[in-house]
């Protein structure tokens, strides 16, 4: 695909060393440009050539080359149907088979990539990549019907060329330099890969409204004749670090990684960052945010594929330390990677070896220890069938740029704009009395997230509350947080719902009622908690009907209750007295075992004194079933409120309670 163009035009074009076949003499300045990377040239040279070869060996080896010139530059069509004519050709290499297969993947003919990956992994078992892409294509199908959040708009500042590889220049992310061939460049030579200008590096800049300004030329110091792209800034945005590629093409010379150094308003000289031979490329460059350890791409010695990523320490005069460093299976595949973009947490990258969408994909790994964990692919839209690659992406959030040749943009490749638009959320409800179902009129609503956050207000005059977003980006309910909302009211038990945000990424309104009960003298019965005929213990079954009474009292930390358990009218009355006492007890030792202070509870047995059934209507009952569930009735445990004025005691080893602000107030603010 293009990533070799990108290689040779902005950062190092890493072409994979052919097969050696008997050469023609009918083919020999074609073979020359194509050594060279002059791709463009070497397609007119071919496809003269193939109207005058007759040997079929030398015919195929022709037809794979023009195929691999069509696919560097991303003429995926012309690619497509030139590898199939080399494979009828009898063209041995079975990286035919594959690239036919990518390039059919690449314009989304899924069922002919399928069966040309299946094709493939036959010729060559081994290779992941055959059935990777089988896997891939079902993927991409899917993952483009079920896009991510992402918001992907082409930026304004394309033109109808290459632009590529953006850079951030300043820390508010409102300035970029990229790359692009665009007419103006510096140089007026033509590349022979691409047939356009060599690439320059633009700076565009953001105003305070948004809107981008006309691309610029940056430094002549960092802009030459050859081709420069694919740049990286130190964090205090005065290094930068990028790709130089000459523009010779008689000779076989890899790109460079620069480094240059602000003096002034401007740039000093550029001076090269050696890490091989000249016979290799190296580009792409990536400072870490320490400026101690620089990434790239490269085609050197010791790779697992035609480009792999790699690291080099850098000394304090940015000089190379030590040897290069590759990246290792987890990230490197037999395909290509290139691309990286490092961050404090984790590496952004590009490949067309791992399970993607169509070429290039952009994937993240997270940092891990002295190594990454397995890549993500970044899915649809922030991938496609095409290539998609240079991904960058700001610090604190996942806004940021790419770049793609999908359909619908402005040129060849074009620079995309991507933003994460956040989740938002709402939680809204009504406060009414439980037992008339009235509204109640300014009970005070209270929102506390695991966060620390705590906000309040007040129920309006139909008994509505509602914690929302605001116009002006005010939000109460974030993402990732648990949250408890409560409301309370004068001579009311409070009541309080719980809710959590923790991984919903859709935009959610949560309804929460809160019912108040208001305070009476009478006692207030609680679920039924049964005991045996002559028992006090509290069996395990009821446990669960005291669960409302303990959160009762969370929710009021300021009253005081009276426990009170009856008996039946059975057996003398004192002793019923001490087994409705110890039933009591049973209940209150309970509630202490659940963290209710023990200066709020009183028990009190009460016996016999206080049936819900009299013996005479039990007597009236036809059957003995019928009376034993009378007198089990009575044999019951009650609460009523004694007092509202309990001072909890202050836990010294507990953290301060959040400050709550409310919301009237902050929206004034």
């Amino acid at each position: 695909m293009k990533l070799n163009k990108h290689l040779s035009v902005l950062a190092a074009a890493l072409v994979l060393t052919l097969q050696v076949f008997a050469q023609s003499s009918k083919t020999k300045k074609a073979d020359e440009a194509y050594d060279n990377w002059q791709y463009g040239n070497a397609i007119e040279l071919y496809k003269k050539a193939l109207t005058k070869i007759e040997n079929r060996t030398q015919k195929a080896e022709a037809l794979f080359r023009l195929a691999e010139c069509y696919r560097h530059i991303n003429d995926l069509k012309n690619a497509e149907n030139n590898y199939a004519k080399a494979i009828k050709a009898k063209y041995p290499d079975p990286r035919a088979q594959l690239y036919l297969a990518d390039c059919q993947k690449a314009q989304e003919k899924y069922t002919d990539a399928i069966t040309s990956y299946t094709a493939y992994s036959k010729l060559v078992p081994n290779d992941p990549r055959g059935e990777n892409g089988v896997k891939s294509c079902t993927l991409a199908q899917t993952w483009k019907d079920n896009p991510t959040r992402h918001e992907v708009t082409v930026a304004p500042f394309n033109s109808k060329v290459m632009d590529f590889a953006a850079a951030y220049v300043d820390k508010k992310y409102n300035s970029l330099w990229f790359s692009s061939t665009r007419d103006g460049a510096t140089g007026s030579s033509t590349d022979g890969t691409t047939g356009q200008s060599f690439s320059d590096i633009y700076e565009v800049k953001r105003d305070k409204k948004g809107s981008w300004n006309t691309p610029s030329l940056v430094d002549p110091n960092i802009n030459t004749p050859a081709g420069e792209g694919a740049m990286s800034f130190n964090k205090k945005r005065n290094t930068v670090y990028f790709t130089r590629c000459p523009k010779e093409t008689k000779k076989t010379l890899g790109c460079k990684i620069m480094v240059a150094t602000q003096k002034g308003k401007g740039w000093g000289p550029a001076e090269e960052i050696v890490l091989c031979a000249d016979s290799f490329t190296v580009g792409h460059p990536s400072i870490s945010p320490d400026e101690t350890t620089l990434y790239f791409a490269s085609d050197m010695p010791g790779g697992f594929g035609g480009k792999d990523l790699w690291k080099v320490k850098l000394d304090k005069q940015r000089k190379p330390v030590g040897n290069p460093v590759n990246l290792g299976p987890m990230i490197n595949t037999p395909g290509d990677e290139m691309f990286p973009y490092i961050t404090e947490s984790a590496l952004y990258f590009a490949s067309n070896g791992l399970i993607g969408m169509g070429g290039l994909d952009n994937f993240k790994a997270e940092i891990s220890g002295d190594g990454f964990s397995t890549p993500e692919n970044l899915k649809y839209p922030l991938n496609s069938a095409a290539d998609d690659f240079g991904i960058i992406i700001e610090l604190k959030n996942e806004n940021g740029f790419f770049t793609s040749s999908r359909p619908g943009g402005k040129g060849q490749d074009d620079i995309y704009e991507f933003r994460l638009p956040p989740v938002l959320f709402s939680v809204a409800g009504v406060v009414s009395e439980i037992e008339s179902g009235q509204a109640i009129i300014g009970a005070t609503v209270k929102l506390i997230g695991s966060d620390g956050s705590s906000v309040e207000t007040k129920s309006d005059a139909t008994g509505n509350y509602r914690f929302d977003f605001t116009p002006d980006g005010k939000r109460y309910v974030n993402a990732n947080v648990s949250y408890t909302v409560s409301a309370t009211m004068e001579k009311h038990l409070s009541d309080s719902k719980d809710f959590t945000t923790v991984g919903i990424e859709v935009q959610t309104d949560f309804t929460k009622d809160l019912l108040l009960k208001e305070i009476k003298k009478e006692p207030i019965r609680l679920p039924d908690i049964l005991y045996d005929l002559a028992a006090w213990d509290l069996k395990p079954q009821y446990q669960d009907s005291l669960a409302g009474l303990v959160k009762t009292l969370d929710q009021n930390p300021n009253l005081v209750i009276e426990l009170g358990s009856h008996t039946d009218t059975r057996g003398d009355n004192k002793s019923n007295e001490i087994l409705a006492q110890k039933r009591a007890q049973s209940v209150v030792d309970y509630l202490i075992s659940k963290g209710i202070a023990g200066d709020r509870l009183v028990a009190k047995g009460y016996g016999e004194n206080r049936p819900l059934i009299s013996d005479k209507e039990i007597a009236g009952l036809k059957t003995e079933a019928e009376k034993e569930e009378a007198h089990q009735k009575n044999r019951r445990t009650e609460f009523k409120i004694l007092r509202e004025d309990y001072i909890p005691k202050e836990d010294p080893n507990a953290k301060k309670a959040p400050k709550i602000q409310n919301v009237e107030e902050e929206e004034e603010e």
